[in-house]
C-alpha cells in the first residue's frame, strides 16, 4: 500500500545543511504494523512528515526518492491533490494531543470539521458523527462531552480524540506518531490496545513511530530502526527480539529495564547520536560501535540481506547475531 524509495529530506539553516533524511526505504501492506524505531534526531518523525505532506519547506527540503501510495508517486502530486488523500486515505496521530488540538474550539467542533470539509455534512449531522467517534474510542458519557474543550479532558482522553479524528473518514493508513508519550504505563496500554483493535477492526496499515522497544512487542509486525537518517535494520519483529543483526538495535534491547537483572546497572549506549550536519565517514554509527573496525570509518554499508525478511546496514552483522 504505501511504498517508500530512496526518500531524503535535508534542512537548510543559517549553521548549515542537516541531512535530516538519507535514503530512507520502507513499505507496509494493508492490515500490517510497522514500527519504525531509533532515538530522537534519527528521522522518524520527519519521514512521517514528508510521507503525510506536512514538512516545512522551507527549511525542510525533499531532494531525493519517491513516496509511492497504491501506486502514485505523492511527491508529484499537486497541494491540492495531496490535500485530498490527506484524511481521506492516510491520516496521523501526532505525539502532543494537547498542543496539536485547537484549544478555542470544542472537540466535538474539531472532529466535526472533517465531515464537512471532506464529506459537505451540515453542523448538525457533523456533531453526530463526532459523537459516534468519541463513543467508537470509548470516551464516557460522549454525548455530554461532545462540547467540551481539550483542556477539560485527561491526557489518555486527549490522545483517545487524536485517535477518533484520525479514525473519522476511514483511511487505509494511519501513522502514529509517538502516541504514549507522556502517558502513564498503564494508560499506555489502553491506548495501543484501542489502537489495534481498531486496526483490526478497519484492516489499516499502521506505522508506529517510537523509541521504545518496550511498547511495539505486541503491536508490530515488522520493525524499522533508523540511525542518523538512515535505515539500519529492518526485520520482523521476533527476530529483533530473537537476535538483532545490527550493534545499534542490540544496544536498544539491552536498554530495557529488565526484571531478571533486577539490582543490575542499566545498559545504555555510549556516547551521542551524531550531529546531522557532520555525519561520520563510513557507518555513522561506528564512535559508538562496540565491534568496530577499521573499515566502519570509511565505508558506508549497504542494507546486507541477513534472511529472506531482514536486511541490516553492518558490515560485521553475523559477528551481531551470534554474540
Amino acid at each position: 500500500m504505501l511504498d517508500v524509495r530512496g526518500l531524503r529530506v535535508d534542512f537548510h539553516t543559517r549553521d548549515g545543511v542537516t541531512k535530516a533524511v538519507n535514503g530512507v526505504t520502507y513499505g507496509v501492506s494493508a492490515g500490517e504494523t510497522l514500527a519504525v524505531l531509533g532515538e530522537s534526531g534519527s528521522g522518524k518523525s520527519v519521514t512521517a512528515q514528508a510521507v503525510m505532506g506536512i514538512l516545512d519547506m522551507p527549511p525542510g527540503r525533499i531532494t531525493g526518492g519517491e513516496i509511492l501510495f497504491r501506486g502514485r508517486d505523492l511527491l508529484k502530486l499537486k497541494e491540492e491533490q495531496r490535500r485530498r488523500v490527506r484524511g481521506n486515505d492516510m491520516a496521523m496521530i501526532f505525539q502532543d494531543a494537547l498542543s496539536s488540538l485547537n484549544p478555542v474550539l470544542s472537540v466535538g467542533q474539531q472532529l466535526g470539521e472533517m465531515f464537512v470539509v471532506h464529506r459537505g455534512m451540515s453542523r448538525k449531522d457533523a456533531r453526530a458523527k463526532a459523537v459516534e467517534l468519541m463513543e467508537r474510542v470509548r470516551i464516557p458519557a460522549a454525548r455530554q462531552r461532545v462540547g467540551d474543550y481539550p483542556h477539560q479532558f485527561s491526557g489518555g482522553m486527549r490522545q483517545r480524540i487524536m485517535i477518533a479524528m484520525a479514525l473519522a473518514l476511514e483511511p487505509s493508513l494511519i501513522i502514529a506518531d509517538e502516541p504514549t508519550t507522556a502517558l502513564d504505563v498503564t494508560v499506555q496500554a489502553q491506548v495501543m490496545d484501542l489502537l489495534a483493535e481498531l486496526q483490526r477492526e478497519l484492516h489499516m496499515g499502521l506505522i508506529l513511530i517510537t523509541h521504545d522497544l518496550g511498547v511495539v512487542a505486541d503491536v508490530a509486525d515488522r520493525i524499522a530502526v533508523m540511525y542518523a537518517g538512515r535505515i539500519v535494520e529492518t526485520a520482523p519483529v521476533h527476530d529483533i527480539y530473537r537476535a538483532p543483526a545490527h550493534p545499534y538495535t542490540k544496544g536498544l534491547l539491552e536498554s530495557i529495564p529488565r526484571l531478571d537483572l533486577k539490582g543490575r546497572e542499566l545498559y545504555a549506549i555510549k556516547g551521542l547520536p551524531p550531529n546531522l550536519m557532520h555525519i561520520p565517514p563510513g557507518c555513522a554509527f561506528h564512535p559508538r560501535c562496540p565491534i568496530a573496525r577499521a573499515m566502519c570509518a570509511t565505508d558506508v554499508p549497504p542494507l546486507y540481506e541477513v534472511g529472506a525478511t531482514r536486511r541490516s546496514a553492518c558490515h560485521f552483522w553475523k559477528e551481531t547475531i551470534d554474540g
